[in-house]
């Protein structure tokens, strides 16, 4: 992985299914400037670029009064599938505008400045690694736990590829092979049971089950099942709800029971999570160590920290520009 840390701020780019973001990032992971503007994830290769590069322009159009903080370098997150090593975007499900599309090397012939494009959860890793919760360790485990579960893998300072640039699809291990399908086609993956929708259809199931009981969350809803969502189920939660609380610590539960299998599989040195579930079931975050060791063969497990990241819904903006940041593994020796 090539780095410029000496070669002053990055621009930072989050590419979603719905929006780009694009910021301007300092050597010390400080966002001094962003922008969010619509994907066309639907309307065919050249409008997703052109939603991407309008994101950039903006963000240097901005800056354009001050010289001293101009990037020249590019860093962006994409959801996978891609390619890191050539920056080809392959054929990620929520962005149906991209094939096989050589992202980094058209935004490269319009900026002519380096570019690298990396798997979104992998980059935002990279950031926590350098800048955030995950600062001073060497062998960092980070998932974003939302709408889906989306992991990366950090060793020795350096984003964890394997052969192919595919490994660190945490969020599709199965914890229960008889299980929902999930989106990917496999049965009881982390995200099909722990992500968002997850715990939404959970909380639709049991009001539905007991009325009475899911009374708070009905009231969230105006009244209609079919309209709980996650995010209700937290302010629920926030609010002493006994069923809501129930929800997410079957929630924490099934998080221990994979979390279990990344420790022994890996064994890092700290656990990183993010995302607006993370946020939620950060209540239940000594829970989940305390029964983390009975879920491991580990023996020291339960030494493993389990943090909530430091960046919130710019993990994006400061994962792209991490692609170009200084070296982790310095950091992790400091």
């Amino acid at each position: 992985m090539t780095q410029r840390s000496d070669h002053g701020p990055v621009i930072g780019v989050d590419i979603g299914g719905t929006k780009v973001a694009a910021g301007i990032v300092d050597a010390s992971g400080k966002i001094l400037s962003q922008v969010r503007t619509p994907m066309r994830a639907n309307d065919g290769p050249e409008a997703g670029l052109e939603a991407v590069t309008s994101a950039i322009d903006q963000v240097l159009s901005a800056e354009a009064s001050t010289p001293q903080v101009q990037p020249n370098t590019i860093g962006i997150c994409a959801p996978g599938p891609l390619d890191p090593e050539s920056g080809v975007v392959l054929n990620p499900p929520n962005l149906p505008c991209w094939r096989n599309f050589p992202l980094a090397t058209r935004i490269a012939e319009k900026y002519r400045v380096p570019v690298k494009v990396d798997n979104d959860a992998n980059a935002a890793a990279l950031s926590e690694t350098i800048w955030g919760a995950a600062r001073g360790y060497k062998y960092v485990f980070y998932a974003t736990l939302g709408t889906g579960i989306g992991t990366g893998i950090v060793l020795d300072g350096r984003i964890y590829h394997g052969r192919t640039g595919a490994a660190g699809e945490g969020g599709h291990v199965s914890i229960d092979y008889h299980g929902p399908v999930c989106s990917c086609g496999k049965r009881g993956c982390i995200e099909v049971l722990a992500a968002g929708p997850a715990i939404a259809a959970r909380a639709r199931q049991r009001v539905a089950a007991d009325p009475d009981r899911g009374a708070a969350l009905l009231d969230l809803a105006q009244g209609k099942l079919e309209a709980v969502t996650s995010e209700m189920v937290g302010k629920a939660y926030a609010a002493k709800d006994a069923l809501a609380k129930e929800i997410l610590r079957q929630t924490a539960e099934l998080l221990t029971i994979w979390l279990g299998n990344i420790v022994d599989l890996l064994d890092p040195d700290v656990l990183v999570v993010g995302g607006g579930v993370a946020a939620m079931l950060n209540p239940f975050f000594g829970e989940i160590k305390r029964l983390l060791p009975s879920w491991c063969v580990n023996p020291r497990a339960a030494e493993i920290p389990l943090v909530l990241a430091h960046y919130g819904a710019d993990a994006g903006i400061a994962g792209g520009a991490a692609l170009f940041s200084c070296d982790a593994s310095t950091l992790a020796r400091e």
